[in-house]
């Protein structure tokens, strides 16, 4: 639980563990890393408005080098400030004010469809996806290049492209995509799936700006044109 307000925090911190989550409060984000690397930890709260290192920064550094789900707590309540709550890597945000019911049954619900488990204990799968130069074990959750490069996806942008390789050359229409990738009943924003797509083709793609491998089929989605082959 990462806010820099005292008062805040600790609440929130004790009304979790009344309900039987295990919370180390963290009043920085430099006191968030010391305690990442001090024990495992299953996923973050992390509050947006913090001095120094705000906590969008924070989430951009976890993503790019963890799989540890973030969820964001923010005073934006616009559109376009919550995709970018999840273009930073977030799995999930929750717009203050809130009651603190709901916070705990968002922590439930990102940690049932991230399957968290500690460091070094994630089950692999038997089956990898390759295409172009890349390489996606969905046990691990890793996407790696012809290289031997890891290149970080957030849950959204995992799940995303899993939902894509796993139907190459099928039309999916924008709700078919919410529908295997958000995981629960929450009411999703407009272009999240659009925005997700462009993160992935910043990614995946030679150039992005004419993709090769995720193709938009215009009026009705988008599919993987690309060649997959499964081991």
């Amino acid at each position: 639980m990462v806010d820099d307000h005292r008062d805040i925090r600790e609440p929130r911190a004790r009304y979790l563990e009344e309900h039987a989550v295990r919370v180390t409060a963290a009043g920085s984000s430099a006191a968030a890393r010391r305690a990442l690397q001090a024990a495992a930890v299953d996923l973050v709260v992390l509050d947006i408005m913090m001095p120094g290192e705000d906590g969008l920064e924070l989430c951009r550094r976890l993503r790019a080098t963890t799989r540890i789900p973030v969820i964001l707590l923010t005073a934006m309540a616009e559109d376009t400030d919550r995709i970018v709550s999840l273009e930073v890597g977030a799995d999930d945000y929750v717009t203050k004010p809130f009651n603190l019911r709901e916070l705990l049954a968002r922590i439930k619900a990102v940690l049932r469809r991230t399957q968290s488990l500690p460091p070094g204990r994630e089950p692999r799968s038997a089956e990898t996806y390759r295409f172009d130069r890349w390489s996606l074990d969905p046990g691990g959750r890793e996407l790696v290049d012809e290289a031997g490069v890891v290149t970080p996806l957030s849950t959204g942008e995992f799940r995303l492209l899993t939902a894509l390789l796993e139907r190459p050359g099928m039309v999916l229409s924008r709700d078919q995509l919410l529908d295997l990738t958000r995981g629960r009943g929450a009411a999703p924003f407009d272009r999240a799936v659009d925005n997700k797509v462009s993160r992935l083709r910043r990614k995946l793609e030679r150039d992005p700006a004419n993709p090769k491998l995720i193709a938009t089929v215009w009026g009705s989605g988008y599919r993987f044109a690309g060649k997959v082959e499964r081991e």
